[in-house]
């Protein structure tokens, strides 16, 4: 895939998280995590599964509430606000698993993504623009979303969350359950959608090869801790990454065991 190059001189940081902490219950499941993501940038988060990713979107977008540590979004703290108001500022969650309306059309589906604009002219527009992104969904605006595939519904969430033109999309594991020939397409078709747009995107990923070609600057977390963070081209030239993320192993050596193998970065 073909990427333009980093977002390094992104005027400033649109989002900010500082120490927060966030649990289900008594289990913490995200621990003093703190990262930036600079406006017009892609940033990703890798991580296995389990490790906290989802966790840290959901109480970026207000669906959980931290238990400590600060957010803020243009600025503004944002940390335990109403979802809605989190949407109104500029701020759109594509969650795991797609979550469309089934039993509603792609179309009204997309105009539920614009339910807080009341530009209708505008709105018109941009459907036509995601359409152009998407041209399936064109084609099957009539459809209930709920018969699309696996594919065309992310490709729907990804779409609805640009309808409301937001400063920044907290994308959610967008590869899950495609094939690698849609994913690819899916994801280069993101990095479009950021640079043409201008569109900052934080991207949370298991599929750490496409997620580390798309992005500019990645984090890595285990156990709900970062353990390492640096510019994506860095980070792909790190042996932790290419063993435990890239599957890569130095030419011509016994690789130990991966459960025995200590990674240098604990």
């Amino acid at each position: 895939m073909n990427v333009a190059a980093p977002a390094a001189a992104a005027p400033g940081v649109l989002l900010a998280l500082a120490n927060v902490e966030s649990a289900y219950g008594p289990i913490k499941a995200i621990r003093g995590v703190s990262l930036e993501v600079r406006r017009g940038q892609i940033a990703t988060v890798l991580g296995s599964n389990g490790a906290g990713k989802s966790t840290i979107l959901k109480t970026i977008s207000g669906i959980i509430d931290p238990r400590r540590g600060t957010i803020e979004f243009q600025g503004t703290p944002i940390a335990s606000r109403d979802p809605s108001d989190i949407v109104r500022m500029g701020l759109s969650h594509v969650p795991e698993g797609r979550e469309v309306f089934p039993l509603l059309s792609v179309r009204d589906n997309l105009l539920m993504g614009a339910y807080t604009r009341g530009d209708r002219d505008e709105v018109a527009r941009d459907m036509e623009l995601v359409y152009g992104y998407f041209p399936i969904l064109k084609e099957r605006a009539a459809q209930d979303a709920g018969l699309l595939s696996g594919g065309q519904q992310q490709m729907l969430a990804i779409s609805r969350a640009l309808m409301a033109r937001p400063q920044l999309i907290l994308l959610d594991e967008p590869s899950l359950g495609l094939s690698p020939k849609l994913t690819k397409e899916i994801f280069e078709i993101v990095v479009r959608i950021n640079r043409e747009r201008g569109t900052t995107i934080l991207l949370v990923e298991q599929n750490a090869n496409m997620a580390l070609n798309a992005a500019d600057y990645g984090y890595v977390l285990e156990n709900g801790r970062i353990v390492m963070e640096d510019r994506c081209d860095r980070l792909r030239e790190k042996d932790d990454i290419k063993e435990f993320y890239l599957g890569m192993k130095e030419a011509g050596v016994r690789g130990e065991r991966r459960w025995k193998k200590k990674k240098t970065w604990r």
